[in-house]
């Protein structure tokens, strides 16, 4: 991959409320050290999901609110990597040299079970495309 300095990892979905929130979040927490994590939407709600806000709070002791902000997709660095987090619409097209579709539901309005399992899934994927751009 060609670029300056660490990899720049843009995790998308539509209202950049949860699970990109989400991933923005744990990439910053654990793979820091390899890459850039940000993320964006395509539209915007006015404020991160407050069950995601939650969740990490209690399994990853991260506050959401404190850290970041709903994002437009234009709003943040052009990325290396772009990470689709499950477009169950079109994904928008967003320039990049790698890209993945992680294929996650949103967990809004389910249950903290679905939020747990949501945040495990993200978490083990941001494992994995940190061992990917390590090497």
């Amino acid at each position: 991959m060609e670029c300056e300095g660490k990899p720049k990892v843009a995790f998308v979905c539509v209202h950049n409320s949860c699970r990109s929130q989400i991933a923005e979040a744990l990439g910053k927490k654990l793979a820091s050290d390899v890459f850039e994590s940000y993320s964006g939407g395509t539209e915007l709600k006015d404020h991160i999901n407050q069950d995601a806000v939650r969740m990490m709070k209690k399994l990853h002791g991260i506050d959401m609110e404190q850290t970041q902000y709903n994002k437009l997709v234009t709003d943040i660095p052009e990325p290396d990597v772009v990470i689709f987090m499950g477009c169950n619409v079109s994904c928008p097209n967003v320039p990049s040299q790698y890209a993945e579709n992680w294929g996650l539901d949103d967990p809004s309005g389910q249950s903290d079970e679905v939020f747990e399992e949501t945040i495990r899934k993200i978490e083990e994927n941001i494992l994995k495309l940190k061992n990917k751009l390590s090497q």
